[in-house]
């Protein structure tokens, strides 16, 4: 197959509606006592019997999902017939990693397991994404590599499934490929909805456009899925190895282990998907794409899915400073309002979702409230 996709092409739900998103004020980013700065977005709360409970903004409007898509792409490639060696090979397979050894790693063994090398990998070369790692990688002497991509485990996973389909390798990325196909078809299998649009993402794969309330959607059915089935497998592989589905010392491994349970993803622009067992879920997406607005919201967000403020606490508040001190915060507010406030009572503490002292940065495109 060498064509992409057409209106023709799409499941029987319609796509959603491709217009300028009417997004609401979400957070405030205050210092001194004075309103600084204001981060419009949506966001979207389901019930467990996937009803929406409360939403604000535009959660129908047409966008690209970017990372948060991948937990749909693994159960995508292992419909397809993706055999991971293992549980951690498959939790990759979700990740936009940080570029650690363990992930670099993994992401081999996926290869190799595959008679594959970082040769038969199509992502764009970069530098590990953790600033930490990127500078011992520099100082190595090390460039930019296919493998050090924080996409590389979807992408070798993606090969994996080519080989043993006995699908071609060299155009694995073209949207008529049919690794592509079956990606499309369980995207709109579990966001309920057609394909608005396709275009490329970051790393060079296809990326599809669907509604905030869709992917959450599909998120939310990926967490409960039962254990046997391939969103069961996801979801228990995220769960289980939430370092690799980002890094050490991201914020999206820190919410996974503090709520038990909770499945969550990251993207770029913004995006933050979460979901629980039982099927409830959020949806954020951040109308700027500033990362520093993702997690304050999420946590507001998910204090309506009843989880413990306790365990929430830790991620409502990215410190705004000035002169290397705490001179102020940015929190969810607007329709969130009620939610960051009940978070900010919470007394402060170690729990377990309290940040690492010298945090790298949170997520992609992170960008401290400095």
């Amino acid at each position: 197959m060498n064509h992409t996709l057409t209106p023709d092409d799409h499941a029987s739900a319609e796509p959603p509606a491709v217009r300028v998103p009417a997004h609401v004020p979400l957070a405030h980013v205050v210092r001194g006592g004075v309103v600084e700065g204001v981060h419009h977005g949506s966001v979207v709360v389901l019930a467990a019997d996937g009803t929406v409970e409360f939403a604000a903004g535009d959660i129908e409007a047409a966008f690209y999902p970017r990372s948060a898509l991948k937990p749909v792409q693994a159960v995508a490639l292992l419909r397809a017939g993706l055999l991971p060696p293992d549980e951690e090979a498959l939790a990759l397979t979700t990740a936009s990693h940080s570029g650690e050894e363990r992930h670099l790693a993994t992401a081999r063994r996926i290869l190799e397991a595959a008679g594959l090398t970082e040769d038969d990998l199509r992502n764009v070369p970069d530098l590990p994404y953790d600033p930490a790692v990127r500078d011992a990688w520099l100082r190595a002497g090390r460039g930019p590599s296919r493998l050090a991509q924080n996409c590389s485990g979807k992408h070798a996973a993606m090969v994996m499934t080519a080989r043993a389909r006995g699908w071609s390798l060299e155009n694995y990325l073209d949207p008529g490929h049919p690794l592509q196909w079956s990606v499309a078809r369980a995207v709109e299998d579990l966001t309920g909805q057609g394909i608005a649009r396709v275009t490329v993402d970051g790393c060079g794969a296809p990326l599809f456009s669907v509604s905030l309330h869709g992917l959450t959607r599909a998120v939310a059915r990926i967490a409960a899925g039962a254990p046997e089935g391939h969103e069961g497998r996801v979801a228990a592989a995220m769960r289980d190895h939430p370092e690799l589905v980002s890094g050490t010392t991201r914020d999206v491994a820190r919410l996974m282990r503090a709520v038990p349970g909770l499945l969550a993803k990251d993207g770029f622009e913004g995006v933050q998907v979460a979901a629980l067992p039982d099927g409830r879920a959020v949806g954020v997406k951040i109308a700027d794409g500033a990362d520093r607005a993702r997690m304050p919201v999420t946590a507001a967000a998910l204090l309506r899915c009843g989880v413990d403020p306790a365990l929430l606490a830790p991620f409502a508040r990215t410190p705004v400073i000035g002169g290397g001190r705490d001179v102020g915060s940015l929190r969810a507010a607007g329709a969130l309002a009620a939610e960051s406030a009940a978070l900010a009572a919470v007394p402060e503490g170690d729990g377990p979702g309290a940040a690492p002292r010298d945090p790298a940065p949170t997520g992609p495109e992170a960008d401290p409230a400095a």
